[in-house]
C-alpha cells in the first residue's frame, strides 16, 4: 500500500475510494475494505481509502476534546498492514470544511483523484455541515460520472461494531471486549514520569506514565492486568487508572503500572501498555493496610488471568 499525500501529482488509471477518519482501525473498518475490494476487482480500480488529520471536530470547534482510539502514527501502522492499493491523507482544515458534497466530489474525487466508484460507509456523511446525504451524493455522481453505493454495516455478537461503540466499552472498562472489535489489543503509549511514590512504599512500586498523545481514549478507573513494553521486552504486570481515593491526595487521575519481576529506575523512557483485561473497579479502603492486602490479591488474580491469556 502506498500513502499518497501529495494530490497534485497523484496519477492512477481509476479507482474506487471510501472516505473516513477510521479511528481505531477496528473490525468495521476491515469489513467496509473488503467489500470494498470485492467491487474493485470485479471493476478492475486500484482500491483506496481517503482519510484525514486531525480529527475535523478538532478543527471546527476549539473547545471539544476528541478522545480517539489511535495518534496518527498508530492509525498509519495499522492501515498500512490492509489490503489496499493507497492510502490518501489529507489535512482536515477549516477551508476543506467549508466545501459541500458536490464540489468535494468534483474538485476532489473527480479532477484530482479520478475516482470512478465511491463506496460511502453506511453512517458516513461529508460536506459542508454534513448537511447532504447518500441519495444527494448518488445525484451528484451521476452528473459526475461516479458510481456511488453504500456499504453494510459490520454485525457481530448483534452489535453494529463502530469506533463511538468501542470508546463507549472503554468508558465502561471493558477493555477485553474492545479489543476484540478492534482486532488487536487496546494499548497505551507514555513517559514514564515521577509520581507520589505510594506503590513503593506499599511494596509494588509502579511507573507513572504520561501520555504522549494527549487525545487518546483511556479506559475507566480501575486495575488492570497489561503487558508493559519497554526497550523491546515485554513484562506481566498491573495497571492502575484513578484518583487514590483512598489516600485522597488529589483529585488529578494517574496511570501507572506495576511491572512483576522489574526493578529499574526508568524516568524519561518511553513505555507501552497492552490491555488484556480488568481485574476490578476504582474502590476506596478503609486504610493503607487493607489497600496493600488487596493489591496483593490483584496480582495474584492478574497473574492467573495473563496464564489463561497464554503470556
Amino acid at each position: 500500500m502506498k500513502i499518497i499525500e501529495d494530490l497534485e501529482h497523484f496519477e492512477n488509471d481509476g479507482l474506487i475510494l471510501t472516505i473516513g477518519f477510521f479511528d481505531g482501525v477496528h473490525a468495521g473498518h476491515r469489513y467496509l475494505i473488503n467489500q470494498m475490494n470485492e467491487i474493485a476487482k470485479r471493476k478492475n480500480l486500484k482500491s483506496a481509502i481517503l482519510t484525514f488529520w486531525p480529527h475535523p471536530r478538532l478543527v471546527l470547534d476549539e473547545e471539544y476534546k476528541p478522545r480517539l482510539l489511535n495518534n496518527i502514527e498508530e492509525k498509519q501502522e495499522l492501515l498500512s498492514k490492509l489490503p489496499l492499493d493507497y492510502c490518501i491523507q489529507i489535512p482536515f482544515t477549516k477551508e476543506l470544511s467549508n466545501y459541500f458534497a458536490y464540489d468535494f466530489m468534483k474538485q476532489f474525487l473527480k479532477e484530482k483523484l479520478n475516482v470512478k466508484y465511491l463506496l460511502v460507509g453506511y453512517d458516513h456523511r461529508f460536506g459542508k455541515n454534513r448537511e447532504e446525504g447518500f441519495d444527494d451524493y448518488c445525484r451528484y455522481g451521476k452528473e459526475l460520472d461516479i458510481k456511488v453505493s453504500q456499504s453494510e454495516p459490520y454485525m457481530e455478537d448483534g452489535y453494529t461494531i463502530s469506533s463511538s461503540f468501542i470508546r463507549n466499552l472503554l468508558n465502561v472498562g471493558d477493555v477485553k471486549l474492545a479489543s476484540k472489535y478492534l482486532g488487536y489489543n487496546f494499548r497505551i503509549k507514555g513517559t514514564v514520569v515521577e509520581g507520589y511514590k505510594l506503590g513503593r512504599k506499599l511494596g509494588y512500586p509502579t511507573a507513572n506514565i504520561h501520555l504522549n498523545f494527549g487525545n487518546k481514549s483511556v479506559p475507566n478507573v480501575g486495575v488492570y492486568a497489561v503487558k508493559a513494553k519497554l526497550e523491546g521486552k515485554v513484562y506481566e504486570g498491573m495497571l492502575y487508572i484513578g484518583n487514590r481515593p483512598t489516600i485522597a491526595n488529589g483529585d488529578d487521575p494517574s496511570i501507572e503500572v506495576n511491572m512483576f519481576n522489574f526493578d529499574q529506575e526508568i524516568y524519561g523512557k518511553t513505555l507501552e501498555v497492552i490491555f488484556i483485561d480488568r481485574i476490578r473497579k476504582q474502590e476506596k479502603f478503609t486504610d493503607t493496610e487493607s489497600l496493600k492486602k488487596q493489591i496483593g490479591l490483584d496480582k495474584e488474580q492478574t497473574k492467573k488471568v495473563l496464564l489463561e491469556y497464554g503470556i
